[in-house]
């Protein structure tokens, strides 16, 4: 048995009890090493098998041959759907016919971030990912296009890295040929981990924040408002 499980942002309380249950019950834990490190501050008594950015393929292929004699959970950071390795285990499983799939699902940065924002998704959303390592940079800017065109909220996943490092920029610079540059914005870092971080600011101001990997934007609509101090979009029903 493969379980993929999303371990949500990476706190034990984050994590919902089924994933809890795939690991207890599972012989080995395969996963990328910053989320492994993760997890073993919770289930220390557990193997583990890790690797770097960039080989996602060999985890996932490790985690199925493992997976035909026994039971293995391959963690993802939030949902394992999103971003995460639940499509490329069903691709890669045809080679490994012995072994079972169960997709666990977890809590995505966009929802966990969101709750400590306030509630920026209330409405329609779009989730991008502005890293162009496996999708072209063109396509990332029409969906940005899009998404803003429409006035959905946008939640930025990966906004920026070391060789990206005005990837949010430009991706702001788009949405406000869209919007105004008092837009309600947020961010936070570090989702449910230590250190964790959070700010609610105007668009044009995050056009011009530094920002990291571990970081998730959320780039409100015409109707995102601040209440209390906090990043809020209105339901949308217009007689309730």
């Amino acid at each position: 048995m493969l379980y993929v499980v999303g371990i949500g942002a990476g706190s034990r309380e984050g994590m919902t009890i089924a994933a809890q249950q795939a690991v207890e019950c599972s012989e080995l834990v395969v996963g990328y090493t910053k989320y492994v490190e993760l997890l073993r501050e919770h289930f220390p008594e557990k193997n583990y098998a890790s690797t770097g950015m960039k080989r996602e393929r060999e985890r996932v292929e490790f985690a199925l041959k493992e997976a035909e004699n026994r039971t293995v959970s391959l963690i993802c950071s939030g949902d394992p759907q999103l971003y995460g390795m639940a499509g490329l285990a069903y691709e890669l499983s045809v080679s490994h016919p012995d072994a079972e799939i169960e997709v666990v699902p977890g809590v995505t940065a966009a929802f966990s971030g969101g709750a400590v924002l306030g509630s920026p998704l209330t409405n329609d959303f779009a989730v991008i990912s502005l890293s162009d390592l496996l999708t072209p940079a063109e396509k990332i800017r029409r969906r940005l296009e899009c998404a803003a065109d429409c006035d959905m909220v946008i939640v930025l996943y990966n906004p920026s890295s070391k060789s990206r490092a005005d990837y949010l920029q430009k991706a702001c610079d788009i949405v406000l040929k869209h919007r105004s540059g008092e837009t309600v914005c947020g961010y936070v870092r570090n989702i449910g981990r230590d250190g964790q971080e959070s700010h609610v600011l105007t668009l044009s101001e995050l056009r011009d924040t530094a920002v990291d990997m571990f970081t998730t934007v959320y780039i409100g609509n015409s109707e995102t408002k601040i209440i209390a101090g906090k990043m809020v979009t209105p339901r949308g029903y217009r007689n309730v």
